[in-house]
Formats: structure tokens, C-alpha cells, sequence
């Protein structure tokens, strides 16, 4: 990978990471819910785990998902059927008198491998693999566009998550909370109509 190539990477997954997508809300959504502490495993699973599916299908499934519309068509509707489930248990979040049974952050697996149903991740991953993977070098671009998507994906999802902490104090009154819940929701499953519009 050249130079250019390099730096066009960068800040395409500066771009695709920081832009308001189904994993930042959701980090969002727990830093004001949970604080950065108990969000951090899914600000980790998130950074570690698109990555790990960019590299995968830098080296395997890229090609199979570019000739299988059937394929992408399945994958496509789980996601949305998923995210339509979390902006839904999003939304109807207890507010601050909830037990603390029936609220928790996300685990880091599970953010980790809500990676492989989120319809966003997989269009980025196909398109970034696309565009910058080479037939000649096909480990080495895996590793180097994996390692990129780390950095940046590290970076958005901590200030994502810190946006929500910040948000912690405004939220004190359960009202408040619930409304923020619901907004977010709302901006998870409007996440979907924008990606039936991609």
C-alpha cells in the first residue's frame, strides 16, 4: 500500500468512525447510562471487533459477499432486525430506579460480535477491503487496514462514550433519562432507513 493509498485509508476511517452510526449511538447511549467505566468493554469491543471482521474479510469473504446478493440481502435484514430489537430495549430502558439486573452495558463480545450483524460495519468492511486490499499482498493490506480501523475506532467510540458521561449530570432526573433513552433509540432506528437509502 502506497503512501497516498495510506493516508486516504486514514481518513476514510476517521470519517466512517466518527460519523454517527448503530455503534456510536449505542456507546453513547451507555457512557450516559452506565458512565466510561462500565461502557469501556464495549468501547473495546467495538475497536477490537470491526477490525477482526475487516481482516476476515479482507482475506476470505469479500469476494463472497460481493457476488452474493443473497447472501448480503440475509445479513442485511438480521442487522436490521437487531437493531430495530436494541433501539427498542433502548427505549424502553427503566430510568434511574431501575434494578440493576434488568440494565447493563453491553459485554465486550457482545459489542464485538454485534460488529458481524451491523449493517453499517459490513458496507464499510466491503468497501474499505474493495478499495484498498491488493490481490499481491492480501495479509499484509488486511493487517495495515485493520490496524487503522483500531486507532480510529479506539479514538470514536471513547469520545462517544465520554459525550454520553457529559451528558450524566443533565440526565440526573429520571424524566430526562428516559427521554435521552428514547432519543437514541430513535437514532438507532434511523440508522435503518438510512441504510435501505445507501
Amino acid at each position: 500500500m502506497g503512501f497516498e493509498s495510506f493516508i486516504a485509508l486514514c481518513i476514510l476511517s476517521f470519517t466512517a468512525a466518527f460519523t454517527p452510526g448503530p455503534n456510536n449511538a449505542l456507546v453513547a447511549a451507555s457512557g450516559a447510562n452506565f458512565g466510561f467505566r462500565r461502557t469501556f468493554p464495549h468501547v473495546l469491543g467495538i475497536s477490537l471487533g470491526f477490525p477482526v471482521m475487516i481482516y476476515i474479510v479482507g482475506l476470505f469473504l469479500g469476494q463472497l459477499f460481493q457476488s452474493s446478493l443473497l447472501l448480503r440481502e440475509v445479513l442485511r435484514w438480521v442487522g436490521v432486525g437487531l437493531l430495530i430489537y436494541v433501539a427498542y430495549k433502548i427505549a424502553t430502558a427503566g430510568g434511574l430506579g431501575s434494578s440493576a439486573g434488568e440494565r447493563r452495558p453491553f459485554r465486550f463480545h457482545e459489542a464485538a460480535l454485534f460488529q458481524w450483524v451491523n449493517p453499517k460495519g459490513w458496507s464499510m468492511a466491503i468497501a474499505i477491503t474493495s478499495q484498498f486490499a491488493t490481490p499481491d499482498a492480501p495479509m499484509q493490506t488486511a493487517i495495515i487496514i485493520a490496524a487503522v480501523f483500531v486507532f480510529f475506532g479506539l479514538a470514536s467510540a471513547s469520545t462517544w462514550a465520554v459525550l454520553g458521561v457529559s451528558l450524566q449530570r443533565f440526565l440526573e432526573t429520571e424524566n430526562r433519562l428516559k427521554w435521552f433513552n428514547r432519543v437514541m433509540a430513535l437514532l438507532i432506528a434511523g440508522c435503518v432507513v438510512f441504510l435501505f437509502l445507501d
